[in-house]
């Protein structure tokens, strides 16, 4: 009895993109997130009191101390990341400056576009984040996140009191720029649906491009590495 065993060629391009200190801000950053996520929906629908006295559980003293908590490793770990764009390398800085002023840029954004919606055949390959990732992460994650660090801030502020740093930079100004208190509440939690949004495209879109472009998005925030699978890319990684 024999087997006759089919072999296809395979080869594979690993290109090091993700430094250790993005891959570290990146995981932290993720988590911090998930807890302000959780914690600013419960401050928004509070729930249920619990019976008995306040001091005993304490259940919504630590709800708002976990969101400070992560809030301020938020805001530490952006700072890093502003400054990693700087000493890092062109990958760390994508996210800060996308080349708008490039036309080659929006011609592989609108490629992607198609890409995305099942339109054009074949994925372009490319060494850190394609042109549309790039602007997407530029608008709804880094001013997102300095959207709500400022208004959090702001609103800080207004428990710290006149003369702390919170309210002498953020609360004096934000919150007459948006009107009151209640509206930069408002604008804040709407700030968090935007989060959630960003999130469950950013997963979707990392999860689908690993599948289908046969490129490695999903592990390479964990290695550094990217990989182009099924065919040597060459010069076609952009």
């Amino acid at each position: 009895m024999s087997t006759d065993i089919t072999t296809t060629p395979h080869s594979e391009e690993a290109v090091y993109v993700y430094q250790a200190p993005v891959r570290l801000w990146h995981w932290v950053n993720a988590s911090s997130i998930l807890v302000l996520g959780i914690t600013g929906y419960l401050i928004g629908s509070p729930p249920p009191s619990v019976g008995g006295e306040a001091s005993a559980s304490f259940l919504f003293g630590w709800i708002r101390y976990l969101h400070f908590a992560a809030a301020y490793i938020l805001i530490a770990g952006f700072l890093f990341r502003v400054y990693w764009a700087f000493v890092g390398n062109s990958h760390a800085r994508q996210i800060f400056l996308p080349p708008v002023w490039r036309g080659s840029f929006w011609k592989e954004l609108f490629h992607e576009v198609a890409w995305y919606a099942m339109i054009a055949k074949q994925p372009l390959k490319y060494s850190g984040h394609n042109p549309l990732a790039t602007l997407t992460m530029h608008l709804m994650f880094v001013w997102g996140i300095v959207f709500m660090m400022v208004t959090g801030l702001a609103l800080y502020g207004e428990g710290a009191g006149m003369g702390s740093w919170q309210y002498d930079f953020f609360s004096s100004w934000v919150i007459p720029l948006f009107g009151q208190s209640q509206d930069v509440h408002t604008w804040h939690h709407l700030g968090l649906w935007l989060i959630v949004s960003f999130v469950i495209v950013h997963v979707y879109a990392a999860v689908r491009e690993d599948i289908m472009s046969r490129q490695s998005i999903m592990s390479s925030m964990f290695s550094g590495w990217r990989t182009f699978r099924d065919g040597k890319p060459g010069d076609d990684i952009h």
